[in-house]
């Protein structure tokens, strides 16, 4: 006699973050705003984190009517006294931060040769420096706090290989994955985690506005920029969803021991197997 097979998001375990505070950059939209939304179903007090204070406070408005506290900070992740500053705003609000997820990102696609110097230091800026920064501030919390905490990198499939046209990001997030082991080292006799998402392609806005440039660098359509670049390598032709990457993050902000640290997770439909 056949059983029933149970639906997997009905019989996913619920992970709790309640009484937690949670920082995420980026978080107006795309996949920090997913990964916001998720954390505050989880029961966390949630700050936003972004460029443009405005885009911030729409986000934090919305995901508040789910009932848990909310914080828009305007944070240049790029600049220390920004991060430092953003930081102590939440310190001040709502209480030290328990969880960061460093997300915030941008892209910019050319071949090596045409690679503009000020293009190479701007996106290594936000990535690096902006992971250094955030992850630093978070740690001078969660040591001052004694209750330690999670910190959660976005990474890619592209911290583990190379595309063509993206010198300074595959460089940027295969650098994220040794800071992340750094700190997690450091981080552990404070029972800090620090762990690292990596992420397929994503139909974020940053992902979107990648599909024409690809196609007019690669001279191929953007239907192939798709098909044959983005989606090529993984085993269902799909796209990973900000819910694959928000779930992700959720079991790495609610693990609570470290056993689970120093680690990336790729989510990717297989793009990239370890």
């Amino acid at each position: 006699m056949n059983q029933a097979v149970s639906n997997p998001v009905q019989a996913r375990t619920t992970l709790s973050l309640a009484g937690r505070i949670a920082l995420v950059t980026g978080a107006a939209s795309g996949l920090g705003k997913r990964i916001a939304e998720v954390y505050a179903d989880a029961g966390a007090s949630v700050v936003i984190a972004d460029l443009r204070l405005a885009d911030a406070q729409a986000t934090a408005d919305a995901i508040a009517k789910k009932g848990v506290r909310t914080l828009a900070v305007a944070m240049n992740v790029a600049d220390e006294a920004s991060v430092d500053a953003g930081f102590e705003r939440v310190r001040q609000n709502l209480g030290e931060v328990d969880i960061l997820v460093s997300n915030a990102g941008i892209q910019i696609v050319a071949p090596i040769q045409d690679f503009g110097f000020a293009d190479w230091k701007k996106l290594l800026a936000v990535h690096l420096d902006g992971g250094f920064l955030t992850a630093r501030a978070a740690v001078r919390q969660m040591i001052a706090s004694r209750r330690g905490g999670s910190i959660i990198f976005m990474g890619s499939v592209h911290s583990k290989e190379a595309s063509r046209l993206k010198a300074p990001y595959v460089t940027a997030k295969h650098g994220l994955e040794g800071l992340a082991k750094v700190i997690a080292k450091e981080g552990a006799p404070y029972n800090i985690r620090t762990n690292v998402i990596c992420p397929g392609f994503v139909r974020t806005p940053l992902v979107e506005k990648q599909i024409p440039e690809q196609a007019q660098a690669l001279g191929i359509s953007e239907a192939d920029v798709i098909k044959n670049v983005m989606l090529k390598d993984t085993v269902d032709a799909e796209f990973t969803t900000v819910d694959d990457v928000a779930q992700a993050a959720l079991t790495f902000a609610a693990w609570p021991s470290n056993a689970l640290t120093g680690q990336s997770l790729v989510v990717s439909h297989g793009w990239f197997m370890q």
